[in-house]
């Protein structure tokens, strides 16, 4: 039986819990978590996922703190307020809104964050940590998908699977995920010859290359499940992941929708890492 795996229903879901915990720590005495969102520029998606990143906040419990800054802002000046947050002991999580215009050196940012406030997981740090199997705090997308597959008791253990995309944000952490879950993992990326045969081999297919229509279900094993990060616009402005959905559809067990897939799942991820840096100090008896 086919499934839509519906990303949005579970991401409320798991929000929904998290402001559940931290209004216990609040009745006790216990400050809310913060997370400072840094932005740089005007880019028109990131400041729609900036509004989503404090909706989803605030729907968790979670106080968000907006950096929007200027396109013009030099690594100097940028990394100065990164190491100001990262001594701010009331500062849970950071998390950096990307891409960054092209002057900013986005290795130097990465590496300077705190790896106990590094939300986004993206850090050399905390990706060193998922490679050597022990996790701190996990890229959030892929944490999603695995959450995601998780949750609808699908069982990925074995697999032939196939990542499309090897991007720093999502195709390398998310093969290190899926190492961790036991798949046999390949991954492809643009300068690898005859894609079909790749494809067609995966009982599992991740999508992250930022394509319309990239993959069709032509070449899609009969049964597969295929998970879709891309988000991207057509020529009407709607939203559209890198699948043909409806060809896709037809041949998969399991697909995700976009938008209402990957994309919340992303938040939600976002959300726990913070209320897990938060928890940490809670534990630690480090938090007022």
């Amino acid at each position: 039986m086919k499934k839509i795996l519906d990303g949005k229903n579970l991401s409320n879901y798991i929000i929904y819990n998290i402001y559940k915990k931290i209004q216990k720590y609040k009745k006790i005495g216990y400050r809310l978590p913060t997370l400072a969102v840094i932005l740089v520029g005007n880019n028109k998606s990131s400041l729609l996922y900036v509004k989503r990143k404090h909706i989803a906040c605030k729907a968790s419990g979670i106080i968000s703190l907006a950096y929007n800054l200027p396109y013009s802002i030099n690594n100097n000046t940028l990394l100065k307020l990164i190491d100001k947050l990262n001594k701010d002991n009331k500062i849970d999580g950071i998390l950096i809104q990307f891409p960054l215009p092209l002057h900013i050196n986005t290795n130097k940012i990465l590496e300077i964050i705190s790896p106990e406030k590094d939300v986004d997981g993206l850090s050399p740090y905390n990706i060193g940590r998922l490679c050597q199997r022990i996790p701190l705090l996990r890229p959030c997308t892929s944490l999603g998908i695995i959450t995601l597959l998780s949750k609808y008791k699908i069982n990925i253990l074995g697999l032939n699977t196939l990542v499309i995309g090897a991007s720093n944000i999502v195709g390398r952490p998310m093969s290190m995920e899926l190492l961790l879950s036991g798949c046999t993992v390949t991954i492809i990326h643009r300068f690898t010859k005859n894609l079909s045969y790749y494809v067609k081999k995966a009982d599992l297919v991740i999508v992250s290359v930022g394509k319309i229509n990239f993959i069709y279900g032509n070449i899609i094993k009969y049964g597969a499940i295929v998970i879709d990060v891309g988000i991207n616009y057509n020529y009407n402005g709607d939203i559209k992941g890198d699948i043909n959905f409806n060809s896709v559809y037809n041949k998969s067990s399991y697909i995700t929708p976009v938008p209402g897939g990957v994309g919340p799942m992303t938040i939600s991820a976002l959300m726990y890492n913070t209320f897990i840096s938060y928890k940490k100090k809670i534990n630690n008896n480090y938090i007022l």
